[in-house]
């Protein structure tokens, strides 16, 4: 038998389709329909678009499209499987983080570096949060967990 060291990006995928549903339905019956559903979706997305595999180029990249070229900066700062890709809760948050980063900079430009409407952007954002603060749980949960999937079948010796 030959032993690999980590999982295919085609293998994470399976896993990812795989465990969406199910993920969401055991989040439903922990906290709620709603959250299950965002948590679900969220988790399909994460594994999909925001895999821990960003720091190189990779399908999850690919997914990206023309706009790929967003993680070009962070696969550069970012060494491949390194804590901070990888590592539990500071890979997704530092993915997200990094997301907003690129919003909040791709706005400011739209904007024209104009103060009062940065102002009132950053308003918006904290209102957002604020009036949401359980969604973006559930977001963060489903993004977390689909990563841990990631490491998951990396470390599995059985992965194919």
């Amino acid at each position: 038998m030959h032993l690999k060291t980590m999982a295919s990006g085609i293998e994470h995928d399976k896993a990812i389709k795989l465990w969406s549903l199910p993920f969401g339905v055991l989040i439903s019956l922990i906290l709620n329909i709603r959250s299950g559903v965002i948590a679900s979706i969220s988790f399909f997305i994460g594994g999909l678009w925001l895999s821990p595999d960003l720091d190189i180029h990779s399908e999850p990249a690919k997914r990206w499209g023309i706009i790929q070229f967003i993680w070009m900066p962070y696969r550069i700062l970012i060494p491949h499987r390194s804590f901070f890709s990888h590592g539990p809760l500071i890979g997704s948050s530092l993915r997200i983080s990094y997301l907003i980063f690129v919003y909040f900079l791709i706005s400011i430009i739209i904007l024209k570096f104009e103060y009062n409407s940065i102002l009132l952007l950053l308003n918006n954002i904290i209102s957002f949060s604020e009036d949401y603060n359980k969604e973006l749980i559930a977001i963060f949960i489903g993004i977390e967990s689909s990563a841990l999937l990631h490491l998951i079948k990396d470390l599995n010796p059985l992965s194919k």
